[in-house]
């Protein structure tokens, strides 16, 4: 469990920072706006910036509080789960307003004692382009595995340029993004 807990980095974001609405605005396909904190990684206290992730993909998830009901669940199955986005070239990163001295607290504390603001997951490309956004009310939670999915198929449509179709899975079919290619996917 430590070292499961351990695996993931969570960063504490401050309320006063001096930003403007606008600098904050998110849009799929635009580039993602920079951010630093402070961040508790392996046990140890670090600053961390999106530019830190450049290269890889990222996917920057948003929880209220640590010790609450539904957030150590989603805590705990990304974390379960960070070796599948890694070896995907891909980090996960948890932000709460919780400071760094909570996140270190909730990783040192044994699972069985933890407790169980909107939830936010936003997945960010290789060169910082906000990909997929998601954002859920506090009462329930994300699916990992969708996560996973859409990771791959962004990865995908990157890598072979054709697009995937709804309920899409990794083996099947794709659409090449043209008149015929469509006409070729529908007439399987």
């Amino acid at each position: 469990l430590q070292a499961t807990r351990s695996t993931l980095s969570r960063v504490n974001v401050q309320r006063n920072l001096s930003t403007t609405l606008r600098s904050l605005a998110v849009a799929v396909t635009q580039p993602a706006p920079t951010f630093k904190g402070q961040a508790v990684a392996g046990g140890q206290f670090k600053e961390i910036s999106l530019e830190d992730y450049k290269g890889k993909y990222l996917v920057l998830f948003f929880y209220p509080l640590d010790f609450t009901f539904v957030c150590p669940t989603e805590l705990i199955a990304f974390s379960e789960n960070v070796a599948d986005f890694n070896a995907l070239n891909c980090e996960v990163l948890g932000v709460s307003t919780d400071s760094h001295f909570s996140h270190l607290a909730w990783d040192n504390m044994p699972r069985k004692d933890a407790g169980i603001a909107l939830r936010g997951l936003f997945l960010i490309d290789p060169e910082g382009v906000l990909r997929h956004m998601s954002v859920n009310d506090l009462p329930v939670g994300r699916s990992v595995e969708e996560t996973l999915r859409l990771l791959k198929a962004f990865q995908f449509v990157a890598e072979h340029g054709e697009v995937c179709p709804a309920n899409w899975q990794p083996e099947s079919p794709t659409i090449k993004p043209d008149p015929s290619g469509s006409l070729e996917y529908f007439d399987k």
